[in-house]
């Protein structure tokens, strides 16, 4: 039976390029030699086959988002099945998973329509996949790609009503996949081929592939006004003892009382390239690992701040340990060439890219 198996969410708001980037990655990973499947997008399927998610008719609705997670979980069970007879390493991409649909209903129908099914959330979402890739809708800093005609299904048009709808839904399927240990937000580019190729280095980092050392922009910073509607989590990093080029830490993070473990271990290769493995792991785990914490270093505590400002998705780190009182802004995924848009409320104090001092590693290190 086939183990070397991944599965992999594309999701996004409203033309965030999910369908261009599928066709990309088939191309990609199909010509190294893996066998990808892709899942279709069963809301699609649904509203191509009659089925009107704007309904008035409540008992029509319920049946009919139940009858979505039902044939959604069916389809990915079933190629998951498929995948374990193939010999070669095999790709599962589900265009959107099963929290998304929960970002189009009440928490209290998502809650009821999954006890229906013996399941819950915490299986859905922590269990069920290996990475979930969220491209950034084009209604929030591409507004000018934004379009409806690639999909007669859409029900945001193209006015500035629709692109708030756009964009209010980007954000409420982030939140619906928030908790998730490998969630990555794909930013919106000038140039769209940049937001195809993070995609492909993301998909290619769960499949264990070195990749390339790159460095994410960072800042230290004041706040100087109200964040945007953002995530908020509390994070708490210790280092492990760990051989030379070599880096292993224990992460949990905590929001809205849930939390979340996840070990994960940097390996460089060469002054090039690094290859970096992640995975959850359960509380026992975590606390036996902890056992291990490295003595040169201090546990790193911070509150972290993630958001979207003009296509652009930003992680706002604000450390109470080992140091207190830092602010460090870091892009995620805004390409070397291309301008960082700093949101109004937030004022740059140094540009510390590249900058090993404020490395999280090196910040941990006992004086």
């Amino acid at each position: 039976m086939n183990e070397n198996i991944k599965r992999i969410v594309l999701t996004g708001g409203p033309c965030a390029g999910k369908t261009t980037a599928l066709v990309q990655v088939i191309e990609h990973f199909s010509s190294l030699g893996y066998k990808v499947f892709t899942i279709p997008e069963v809301p699609t399927l649904f509203s191509q086959a009659g089925m009107n998610y704007l309904t008035k008719n409540k008992d029509l609705f319920y049946q009919g988002e139940k009858a979505t997670l039902e044939i959604q979980l069916a389809l990915e069970d079933k190629f998951l099945t498929m995948a374990q007879q193939c010999t070669e390493p095999t790709l599962i991409v589900c265009d959107r998973g099963v929290m998304d649909i929960s970002a189009y209903m009440t928490p209290e129908m998502w809650d009821d329509i999954t006890e229906k099914l013996g399941t819950n959330t915490s299986q859905l979402r922590d269990q069920r996949y290996d990475a979930v890739l969220h491209l950034v809708s084009a209604a929030d800093g591409a507004e000018q790609y934004y379009t409806t005609s690639n999909n007669a299904q859409r029900y945001e048009k193209m006015d500035e009503e629709g692109l708030r709808q756009a964009r209010l839904l980007d954000k409420k399927v982030i939140n619906a996949w928030t908790g998730h240990s490998h969630l990555r937000v794909i930013n919106n580019h000038e140039d769209f081929d940049k937001k195809i190729k993070r995609v492909i280095k993301e998909i290619s980092f769960v499949l264990g592939l070195p990749q390339p050392i790159e460095e994410e922009r960072k800042y230290i910073v004041e706040l100087t006004g109200e964040l945007p509607d953002c995530i908020i989590s509390e994070i708490t990093q210790t280092y492990l003892v760990a051989e030379p080029d070599c880096e292993v830490r224990l992460r949990r993070r905590g929001w809205q009382g849930k939390y979340v473990n996840v070990h994960t271990t940097k390996k460089k290769l060469s002054d090039t390239e690094v290859l970096q493995t992640e995975r959850q792991i359960s509380n026992n785990l975590y606390t036996s690992l902890m056992q291990q914490a490295d003595p040169y270093r201090h546990t790193i505590k911070k509150t972290r701040k993630s958001f979207i400002w003009k296509g652009q998705y930003f992680e706002l780190d604000a450390f109470t340990q080992p140091i207190d009182g830092l602010m460090i802004l870091e892009t995620k995924g805004v390409a070397s060439d291309e301008s960082v848009k700093f949101p109004p409320f937030i004022r740059v104090i140094e540009d510390i890219t590249g900058n090993k001092k404020y490395y999280n590693y090196n910040i941990a290190l006992k004086k």
